[in-house]
């Protein structure tokens, strides 16, 4: 089992059995990619080309272990660039990237240095600007890593998929990888293996929008029908991102909330409520243990 997959499936299969919580819960805390752009555009021009005064590390314990020596890999190092690749933040020094993902319940926020931490405030990176970027997860389930070697070829990043929205992601690669597949084509848009950051929320939407019953096999839909599935996939998307960029003065504050943003959704979290198109009732189904809510009108 390749391990972006794995981790996200060892996340909501321990979040389930550990802490009991519904399957709607965990769906709805867990950031997708756009919360993570959001959070990586809020964060950049506070962070970026200053100086890292300090790491303090309350709780070494999340996904996996932080590294012991973590805090001496940078502090009194300059934060040279800050990037996402998938649903993994890249924060360069001139040794090495930090990767810091946000698992099911993570968030980051900038507070004053006077502000105390609070119980799930695991990871403060302490600025020389006089600002603290504060790491807060009630769960546990986020990552702080270290590599020295090119980011490119850490093993949680090597064999992800194109970014959604570049031209890397098109309906010639979706098509490709779509031959002879049997599988369910809102499971195959899902593999971060083909194309990364197609959460449920957004799988959910595009499909919608696209017209393609989610469990159609990816296999035996035609490449017009996948074309418009791609643009879709970038237009919900990009229309994420772009209402998240109204929160971005959310990251700087203290009063925990992680400046993420609600969305209109047309089908996500609406099932048994009326088709926005149609009048429809909604339907849900659970694909790869997932809630799958769909148009059995609009969507074939």
């Amino acid at each position: 089992m390749r391990q972006e997959y794995q981790f996200q499936h060892e996340l909501k299969t321990e979040l389930s059995t550990r802490y009991r919580v519904a399957p709607l819960l965990c769906r709805v805390i867990m950031p997708e990619l756009p919360e993570v752009e959001t959070t990586c555009r809020g964060i950049e021009p506070h962070i970026s080309g200053k100086v890292v005064e300090k790491l303090i590390v309350r709780h070494q314990q999340l996904r996996w272990p932080i590294p012991k020596d973590l805090p001496a890999l940078v502090s009194n190092q300059t934060v040279l660039s800050v990037r996402r690749r998938g649903k993994y933040l890249l924060l360069q020094f001139s040794q090495g990237h930090l990767l810091v993902h946000l698992g099911m319940s993570g968030s980051l926020r900038l507070v004053e240095p006077t502000i105390p931490p609070e119980k799930h405030d695991h990871v403060d990176m302490v600025i020389k600007n006089g600002m603290v970027l504060r790491y807060t997860d009630p769960r546990r389930f986020g990552a702080w890593l270290w590599t020295g070697e090119p980011v490119e070829e850490h093993k949680l990043i090597r064999e992800l998929g194109p970014e959604p929205l570049t031209t890397d992601f098109s309906a010639a690669h979706l098509a490709k990888l779509a031959i002879g597949r049997k599988g369910p084509i809102k499971t195959l848009i899902m593999n971060a293996h083909i194309v990364v950051g197609v959460g449920n929320i957004y799988a959910n939407e595009a499909l919608f929008l696209a017209g393609i019953h989610p469990k159609r096999a990816a296999g035996r839909i035609s490449s017009a029908r996948l074309g418009i599935l791609v643009d879709k996939i970038k237009e919900v998307l990009q229309a994420a991102i772009d209402q998240g960029g109204t929160t971005l003065k959310d990251f700087v504050g203290s009063d925990g909330k992680p400046g993420y943003f609600k969305q209109s959704l047309n089908v996500y979290g609406r099932a048994g409520l009326p088709c926005v198109e149609c009048g429809d009732d909604l339907r849900e189904i659970r694909l790869g243990q997932r809630a799958t809510v769909f148009c059995k009108l609009c969507q074939t």
